[in-house]
């Protein structure tokens, strides 16, 4: 992404594994699940080897979908970017942010990351979350830093 001119990045991210812990611990659990039926059908070798590739397979998807998102908030912009091959990308100016919420759930609040929603005065497609963000209350004072050099450098009537 290119920045406007003048524009400050004041955070820039992407999902924490941490975040995609549970999908792999699932992955886990379903890959021993599907080897030990395997197992019992057919060869304790093919079940282990088909258990091996499922869970192989949960960590690449787990790693790419990480790997693919990019949240970025400047001076001027919020900026969400999904995607590695095929892409989707969102923006606003950081003036239409009204309100910065950010939420855990208990699993998420022991593996420190969280969730940030930003409401926008946008009235299309205005959902912007960062999800799986590593220390959420950085993320919502970097957007309030930003605000506030949004409004400083604006000129006074």
């Amino acid at each position: 992404m290119e920045l406007h001119p003048g524009e400050q990045v004041v955070f820039a991210g992407r999902p924490s594994w941490r975040a995609l812990l549970s999908v792999y611990l699932g992955g886990l659990v379903l890959a021993g699940l599907v080897g030990a039926i395997v197992a019992l059908i057919a060869t304790v070798a093919v079940g282990v080897a088909i258990g091996v590739g499922i869970y192989v397979v949960v960590l690449v998807v787990g790693f790419v979908k990480r790997l693919g998102t990019r949240y970025m908030v400047s001076n001027q912009r919020l900026y969400i970017r999904r995607g590695l091959l095929a892409k989707r990308e969102q923006q606003t100016r950081i003036d239409r942010v009204q309100n910065v919420n950010t939420a855990q759930r208990l699993l998420e609040r022991i593996l420190r990351v969280g969730t940030v929603d930003f409401d926008t005065a946008d009235t299309g497609d205005a959902d912007f979350r960062f999800v799986g963000i590593a220390n959420p209350g950085s993320v919502v004072r970097a957007v309030d830093t930003a605000q506030r050099e949004a409004a400083a450098s604006e000129p006074q009537p």
